[in-house]
């Protein structure tokens, strides 16, 4: 009776955790955007050149933790013919690199248990590379042939008038309500959401991947292993439907984070399900963009989805090489864990912010 109640017990904790934990992903969102939504449309708005452009992509979509905004204040931009469509796109590109970072962050929170780290940092980074190695191959072919360009056009006039449909975020009322109290108490300092959003997360993620291990059974971890990832096919449609619903590849993603690191979940198993959430979002956006049936916001949505779809069709087959460099860069991460904060501020912002500054003054 005694282990029942326990048992009970961890259980409660563990969804009051993932609540809270859902719940500081969005808020952190909601808090970076009041932060940074200005910032991003100038910045955006001085894109010159698309490599310039994947380079904001990247930065802008870090600073605000959310690829459907920098999608958003791009095609407004486009709009006003303040930038192309062919230097749109880059920046589409560049904000799935920018959007990772979330992933990142949960996985620093693992950073005191060693074990843990080393499978939870890989686990983070893998998406990383997923979309690093994309960009290696699309981003010169487009600056070359203007695939996605010429493609997401064509696509554009076809499906004009079709019509999209909405999708209702069933995260979005469970959550939307807290965060929305806190907006409100700290309407005038949102800098102060930004840090209560990390230490609710930090605070948060720790309960959740303590209650996971209490609770945590052989039966529970073949479920999990065997039968919802048991293939690559499987873990990649749950990453898809799951993401198209929550309509956030950052929440999705950073999910199966605390899995890994607790062990529950391999990397290779995990690996598909974030190249199925990477689509997920894409689909969500194309079907909102075909609703306002704007031409300039469906071909972007589908240049977004073409992007991945291309990555998902290269790396799914040949995963090994994204998940080799990712454990590769992990394994150092977990001797030097400053190499792992290293690694967030150079990629994220250091990086952009010196080819930015350098490419300027040219």
């Amino acid at each position: 009776m005694r282990e029942k109640t326990k048992k009970i017990l961890y259980l409660l904790l563990f969804f009051i955790s993932l609540y809270l934990f859902l719940a500081s992903i969005n808020l952190l969102g909601d808090g970076l955007k009041l932060l940074g939504n200005n910032f991003i449309k100038n910045l955006i708005a001085l894109t010159a050149n698309p490599f310039l452009g994947l380079i904001i992509g990247i930065f802008a979509t870090a600073i605000i933790q959310s690829s459907s905004a920098t999608t958003s204040i791009t095609v407004s931009l486009v709009a006003s013919n303040i930038i192309s469509i062919s230097n749109a796109i880059p920046i589409i590109m560049g904000a799935n690199i920018g959007t990772t970072v979330t992933n990142t962050l949960v996985s620093l929170i693992h950073v005191t248990r060693k074990s843990e780290f080393q499978r939870a940092f890989p686990a983070a980074i893998v998406h990383d590379f997923f979309n690093i190695l994309t960009i290696l191959i699309v981003f010169p072919l487009e600056l070359k042939y203007q695939i996605l360009q010429r493609v997401s056009h064509l696509l554009s006039t076809i499906f004009c008038s079709f019509g999209g449909a909405h999708i209702a975020n069933p995260l979005k009322y469970i959550i939307t309500p807290l965060s929305n109290q806190i907006l409100k108490i700290t309407s005038q300092l949102n800098w102060l959401v930004v840090i209560f959003a990390l230490l609710l997360l930090f605070f948060s993620l720790k309960f959740l991947v303590d209650s996971m291990k209490a609770l945590s059974s052989r039966r529970l971890e073949l479920i999990i292993d065997h039968y919802l990832f048991g293939s690559s096919f499987a873990a990649f449609l749950i990453g898809l439907i799951t993401t198209a619903l929550i309509q956030s590849s950052s929440v999705t993603t950073s999910l199966i984070i605390p899995l890994i690191g607790a062990g529950i979940l391999s990397l290779d198993k995990g690996f598909p399900y974030m190249v199925g959430a990477n689509i997920g979002t894409t689909i969500t956006a194309l079907l909102a963009a075909l609703a306002t049936a704007s031409p300039l916001a469906i071909q972007i949505a589908f240049a977004h989805f073409g992007f991945n779809f291309i990555g998902s069709c290269i790396f799914l087959p040949l995963k090994i090489i994204p998940i080799k460099l990712a454990l590769f860069f992990g394994n150092h991460a977990s001797k030097n864990r400053f190499l792992a904060i290293s690694y967030i501020v150079i990629l994220f912002y250091l990086l952009p912010i010196i080819i930015f500054i350098t490419t300027k003054l040219k």
